[in-house]
């Protein structure tokens, strides 16, 4: 079998999964924003340090419509892909396993720089990782896929769960003082090195060995799920699959919005997060990405939701420049924010910058076929030089 393929030609795309890849691009941010601005996502304190009324519901809409809801959703659509990709190396002879393998180890390399260099709530290392454990999925049955992904999710999250309620009341809540003041040091006021090594020390606490059964518990089954709903082509073919998108639709809304905002009527419980992330956040993935996908096949919601498919189509590259700005905008080698931008105005920064990233999106699409890191992706994965201009026509 040959090891080398072809990439997806454009009128192959499905506009849809792109635009549902540009919203999770949008969710992800308004994420990660506020963590790249202050420390308090990581080491506890956001309704002390942001005490308002307003800060507080923001970040009440934040955690239920958006925490664990969008990277679960690029998880999805990751795996989506993976399958994607493997169906047409399969059709035209290629090693599928070394292909996309390959395709994984890049993407590992992309992280690596991404992670220390840039962001330590890198996503990129992680998906490139926990990804190379599909290569034992890629010829197993559906049902397998399926059953694994279930497994996976419910046994863990629901262990979890348990174990966290057995610890009390008072699990949850707690405040690292010192660590909040360090990062303060070295992101507000450090030098580029000071910048680095703070990096890696939060890269470090959310990815520690010991937390790598987290990490892999709750991006794997979104993988494989993704991988499933490729193969049963309900998203590529959602006229014929309406009903099915349609049940799936009501059951994950409800999931969504029992397991993510239910919590709130009864204080929000600590020990209750593994759940409100894991299945709650599971279900408002799949929610979002059946919503894009039934209101895409309606002119007036292909009209909304366009502009986010240009996003889409260069999400990696649109992944890695909102951390450059982020970086440039927050850390003290660029405008020095850290610390300094409450909610509001951290959402104010995401629609904004969003927006242009949209604006650049369409105008670098009008000349070019691919973004410049996705070009670069294509290229190494196929050890090919690929073309990256659009083919002018007449």
């Amino acid at each position: 079998m040959k090891d080398t393929g072809t990439p997806l030609r454009e009128a192959e795309r499905l506009e849809w999964i792109d635009a549902a890849r540009g919203l999770a691009i949008f969710g992800i941010f308004m994420v990660n924003v506020p963590a790249f601005n202050a420390p308090y996502f990581l080491y506890g304190g956001e309704e002390v340090y942001w005490p308002s009324a307003t800060s507080h519901s923001i970040q009440m809409i934040i955690d239920i419509f958006f925490q664990a809801s969008f990277y679960t959703l690029f998880s999805f659509l990751f795996g989506f892909g993976i399958e994607m990709m493997r169906e047409r190396l399969a059709v035209k002879g290629f090693n599928e396993k070394r292909v996309i393998g390959r395709r994984l180890m890049i993407l590992i390399g992309f992280g690596l720089i991404h992670a220390f260099l840039i962001w330590h709530g890198d996503i990129l290392l992680s998906y490139g990782l926990i990804g190379l454990l599909l290569l034992f999925f890629l010829n197993r049955s559906s049902k397998t896929l399926l059953a694994w992904g279930f497994a996976l999710l419910l046994f863990f999250t629901s262990f979890f769960t348990f174990s966290l309620y057995s610890m009390g009341p008072d699990y949850g809540g707690w405040v690292n003082e010192s660590a909040i003041e360090q990062a303060k040091a070295n992101y507000g006021g450090g030098s580029l090195l000071d910048i680095w090594s703070q990096n890696w020390n939060d890269w470090y606490y959310t990815n520690a060995p010991m937390n790598w059964p987290f990490l892999i518990m709750s991006l794997l089954p979104m993988f494989l799920f993704g991988m499933y709903v490729a193969r049963k082509k309900w998203l590529h073919q959602p006229a014929a699959h309406q009903a099915a998108l349609f049940s799936l639709w009501v059951v994950t809304l409800l999931l969504f919005l029992g397991f993510k905002a239910v919590p709130y009527f009864f204080d929000n419980p600590a020990w209750f997060q593994m759940m409100q992330d894991n299945i709650g956040g599971s279900a408002s993935a799949i929610f979002y990405v059946v919503s894009v996908t039934l209101l895409y096949q309606r002119s007036f919601g292909k009209r909304a939701l366009h502009g986010l498919s240009y996003v889409g189509r260069l999400s990696l590259s649109n992944y890695i420049l909102q951390s450059l700005f982020s970086f440039l905008l927050f850390y003290s080698i660029g405008f020095g924010l850290y610390g300094q931008v409450p909610p509001l105005w951290s959402v104010i920064i995401v629609i904004f910058f969003y927006i242009v990233q949209i604006s650049l999106s369409k105008w670098w699409l009008n000349t070019y076929q691919f973004g410049p890191l996705e070009w670069l992706w294509r290229t190494l994965t196929y050890g090919k030089k690929q073309s990256i201009r659009r083919r002018q026509e007449g």
